[in-house]
């Protein structure tokens, strides 16, 4: 039976979700950090602070293949949770079926609201008036598992993508954490 307080963080870029992360675990440990990007900056930040890391280039490799290297590694930190933080990856039906109900990630936008790509030009095109974050259960369909839990942002009459986009990242920094904390403790 693996540990769901022994999460594995994966990221392709700079980690600023796995920084909030692992600087709020309270109820859970970070036991790796893994990318599919060897020189993503989120790899030198947890380094820095002495946590274990594990990279390997997807590029040309077939999905399901990475995959099952990826999980290897992941096995052998004894990881119980996965949680997704800016890995810009769509993982493959084999990964998701063998990880179910312990992949969790964070999305820009009010789930259902929105999933994929350009989210706050998507929020901002619509009229909303409200934007956000989400925290879900990793499956098969493109951000459509379980939603966790969810923080809003009000859309102000100037936004613009990035202002909105810096906005509902501070709450991401936030809720995620949260959410992680419990869900490893259902």
């Amino acid at each position: 039976m693996r540990d769901p307080k022994r999460v594995a963080i994966l990221i392709s870029g700079r980690g600023s979700n796995m920084r909030a992360l692992v600087e709020r675990a309270s109820n859970y440990e970070v036991v790796l950090v893994a990318s599919n990007k060897p020189l993503a900056p989120g790899l030198a930040w947890a380094r820095s602070r002495g946590l274990s890391t594990w990279a390997s280039d997807s590029r040309g490799v077939e999905k399901e293949e990475y995959d099952r290297i990826l999980s290897a590694a992941l096995e052998q930190h004894g990881v119980g949770t996965i949680a997704l933080a800016g890995f810009m990856r769509i993982l493959s039906p084999w990964f998701v079926d063998c990880w179910a109900g312990r992949i969790v990630n964070i999305h820009p936008s009010l789930l259902p609201k929105y999933k994929g790509l350009d989210t706050h030009v998507r929020a901002l095109e619509s009229g909303d008036e409200m934007s956000g974050c989400s925290v879900h259960l990793v499956t098969d369909e493109l951000d459509a598992g379980e939603v966790l839990g969810q923080a809003e942002v009000v859309i102000e009459p100037d936004d613009t993508p990035q202002t909105l986009e810096q906005r509902v990242l501070a709450k991401e920094h936030q809720l995620y954490p949260e959410v992680l904390d419990r869900f490893v403790s259902r």
